[in-house]
């Protein structure tokens, strides 16, 4: 008698398997929270479809006492996951997010991306660009239609962040941004948390773990098979080919790191590059130590988070 078992065709630990009939089985990232009142924080969250050709949708939070005549900074936030796995829904960061939104009192709209392998990249970079274009739509009397942003966001101070994915999203974003102009949208600056950044060649402490080293290849080859590889321009902004980092546009850049992340010297490296780099702005880092790749949206509530969302509290609302 046949087997009834799926043979597995390509496995991407720890994330997702595909099998040889095309069944994609997700391990991690799958769980959904419902968008709602936050009682521990205050913050109220709802899901809308932004764009309704493609199906993208955004989570939207804000605090739930907001004076109508008070306008708060947006930040336009890309979850992580290796383009392949999680949501805007993703309990992790609906709660991460709310705990963001009551320590810097401002408005959040996390896009739900369309995610690789289903739909490959550069997927995730149109809806996102998309998803700005959106936003700004609401900007100086435009055509958006959400009320929440209409009337309780100051577009004059709107920021990119993300973790992991989500923060090398942020950069392209900016840099796309920096040659192609979305009128009635500013922005201001740029939170990166853990940005996965990669490269063919190891530096720092990559050139000490070559099984985790080996895994982070894989899963960029996974979801943008290319002859380059790791150095592909939209994993490695450093090589040749690749957009001038002078060329960002936001006048401010917070860049986060973890002591024990594997992608810890990358960020460094994006740091002391940019600042080498002509850009016109300030960049600064923040290493939490003793910490490994996106603590904080595993653990939002320990100590090291909550410092952490107090610093990009401060960061976002700094004059």
């Amino acid at each position: 008698m046949g087997s009834n078992k799926l043979e597995v065709s390509v496995e991407v630990l720890p994330y997702l398997r595909v099998y040889k009939d095309g069944t994609i089985e997700r391990i991690a990232g799958t769980e959904v929270s419902p968008a709602d009142l936050d009682p521990q924080t205050g913050v109220v969250s709802k899901d809308i479809v932004i764009i309704p050709e493609t199906g993208v949708s955004a989570r939207l939070y804000r605090p739930n006492l907001t004076s109508e005549h008070k306008k708060l900074p947006l930040v336009v936030y890309f979850h992580g996951g290796a383009f392949c796995i999680s949501s805007a829904s993703d309990p992790y960061y609906h709660n991460s997010l709310n705990i963001l939104v009551s320590k810097a009192d401002i408005v959040v709209l996390s896009v739900d991306y369309r995610r690789s392998p289903e739909h490959p990249l550069p997927a995730a970079y149109e809806d996102s660009w998309a998803a700005l274009e959106w936003v700004a739509s609401h900007s100086g009397g435009g055509g958006g239609s959400e009320a929440w942003l209409k009337d309780s966001v100051d577009f004059g101070r709107v920021f990119l962040a993300g973790d992991s994915a989500g923060a090398n999203i942020s950069h392209h974003m900016a840099i796309r941004a920096g040659s192609t102009r979305i009128d009635g949208l500013k922005i201001h600056g740029i939170v990166m948390i853990h940005p996965y950044f990669w490269g063919e060649e190891p530096i720092g402490s990559e050139v000490m773990d070559p099984i985790r080293k080996a895994m982070v290849d894989c899963w960029w080859q996974f979801v943008c098979p290319s002859e380059k590889g790791s150095d592909d321009p939209l994993m490695n902004p450093f090589v040749d080919g690749a957009p001038s980092l002078s060329g960002l546009a936001c006048d401010r850049v917070i860049v986060c790191v973890a002591e024990k992340d594997i992608l810890r010297d990358r960020g460094r490296l994006y740091y002391e590059k940019l600042a080498k780099s002509g850009w016109p702005g300030t960049v600064e880092v923040m290493e939490t130590e003793g910490e490994d790749h996106v603590f904080h949206i595993f653990n939002p509530n320990c100590e090291k988070a909550l410092n952490m969302m107090k610093c990009l509290a401060s960061f976002i609302n700094q004059e």
